[in-house]
């Protein structure tokens, strides 16, 4: 093995990684280069900002919010603290003023008596009336079939938007585009 001489030191040292050629990295007699400290530094800091990217893209996907599509009659307040109740709870809603909510009514199959004072689309489903956020998000993760979506009918007083105090209960409905209802969920106190 070849040496070298290393200045100042007067010491002859073997050159394994100082004699090899690099022209072909897959001659056999190829070896890496070293390891430095600054190298090792180098990969660590590179590997975590790569880590550190991906976990923020993540978060970033998860904080996502779920497009809503919301028309209300514009002369009602209640339907204003119902949006501010699902966009706290992670949706966001695009909300139109509408003229002819019969009209609204009738596009996504809401019958008369399952009617309230706003209509919201998502998800390829029908949110009618104060439906609390939580039962989107179940809706949206069950994906149920068979349904054209939830409805509270009338405005029960208890639910978001209404919130009248003390709790009064009320149920959350699916229904299909018959009118057929099933109780989806109950609330019976506050949440």
């Amino acid at each position: 093995m070849p040496a070298r001489q290393t200045p100042g030191a007067g010491i002859s040292i073997p050159s394994v990684y100082h004699s090899i050629e690099r022209s072909n990295p897959m001659d056999e007699h190829t070896f890496p280069a070293p390891l430095t400290r600054r190298t090792a530094i180098v990969r660590l800091a590179t590997g975590l900002a790569v880590l550190t990217g991906w976990a923020r893209l993540a978060e970033g996907q998860t904080q996502a919010k779920t497009p809503l599509v919301t028309y209300k009659d514009a002369n009602c307040g209640c339907c204003g603290v119902w949006i501010d109740h699902i966009k706290a709870n992670g949706f966001e809603p695009s909300v139109t003023d509408a003229p002819d909510m019969q009209a609204i009514k009738a596009r996504y199959k809401v019958p008369g008596n399952l009617a309230s004072c706003h209509t919201s689309v998502v998800g390829g489903y029908v949110v009618e009336g104060h439906v609390p956020a939580s039962d989107i998000r179940r809706l949206l993760k069950e994906k149920p079939q068979g349904i054209v979506g939830l409805t509270i009918p009338g405005m029960p007083a208890s639910a978001p938007g209404m919130d009248v105090k003390p709790f009064q209960p009320y149920e959350v409905l699916t229904f299909t585009a018959d009118g057929k209802t099933t109780v989806f969920s109950k609330h019976t106190k506050a949440s």
